[in-house]
């Protein structure tokens, strides 16, 4: 192969948890939604599907610990959605550090100029999850168990989530009160309540929120719950039990599942 000069090149993204938080595409969309104060326009604008916006904006908030995003409320001139002071402070200073790396990047090419030859490629494996529900927090309470262990993340917006998992597998993730943690919970585990207030349930976890979104497929529907603090959780329920439970966006509901249907782990 005939020598050729390397160019280097290299690209800044976010981690939250040791989960991806986000990089310039993510960025772009924020800045998008902070022009035109539209989720469909910003979109549209950064070459997305209106659900893939969705989707990564309720990311970027879960694994942020705080909204980055918000809706405003309907009126004489409609609704719309805005960023929040911490998305407006994200977009800055991570636009400030992009800067700064291509500056560093452009030095080492500068540095690098003439050489030829082989080279070592270092990849680094970005983890992805099927998991739709992904929440941050911090370890609040551990109760040991002859085989299982208890543990209560405290995330964002004051509220809760319990799992269960083996004692081994608490010891091996060093899950201890104070410990930084995250919890993945997939939308076929959750079960939605129409309605506030808790009920008497056997499931340990129950989050009250307002419908936000509601995805409708040929069988199925995406149910998509606000939760306070900025969060949201995400169930797919039949479009039978939507119809039956009378869901509307803006209605009150509670996403409900088991401790035992949460997978738990910790930042590298």
């Amino acid at each position: 192969m005939e020598n050729k000069d390397i160019e280097l090149q290299g690209s800044v993204w976010m981690m939250a948890g040791g989960e991806h938080l986000g990089g310039k595409g993510r960025i772009e969309l924020l800045a998008a939604i902070a022009d035109s104060g539209s989720i469909t326009a910003a979109a549209k604008a950064v070459g997305m599907s209106y659900k893939a916006a969705w989707n990564a904006i309720d990311t970027m908030n879960n694994l942020a610990g705080e909204p980055l995003v918000e809706r405003l409320a309907g009126g004489k001139g409609g609704g719309g959605t805005r960023l929040t002071a911490r998305g407006a402070q994200l977009v800055r200073n991570f636009n400030t550090i992009e800067r700064v790396h291509q500056e560093f990047v452009e030095q080492l090419n500068r540095q690098a100029g003439g050489i030829a030859g082989d080279a070592s490629l270092i990849r680094r494996l970005n983890m992805k999850t099927s998991a739709r529900n992904q929440f941050f927090g911090n370890v609040s309470r551990v109760k040991q168990g002859a085989v299982n262990d208890e543990i209560e993340l405290d995330i964002a917006g004051g509220q809760k989530i319990v799992a269960i998992v083996t004692h081994e597998s608490a010891e091996d993730l060093a899950l201890l009160v104070g410990t930084q943690a995250f919890a993945l919970v997939k939308s076929s585990s959750v079960i939605i309540m129409s309605g506030s207030g808790e009920a008497r349930l056997s499931a340990r976890n129950q989050l009250a929120g307002a419908v936000a979104r509601l995805v409708p497929g040929a069988v199925n529907t995406e149910v998509v719950i606000d939760l306070a603090g900025g969060g949201s959780v995400a169930a797919i329920i039949t479009n039978e039990s939507a119809q039956a439970l009378a869901l509307r966006e803006g209605s009150p509901a509670t996403a409900v599942f088991k401790a035992s249907s949460v997978i738990l782990g910790t930042p590298a």
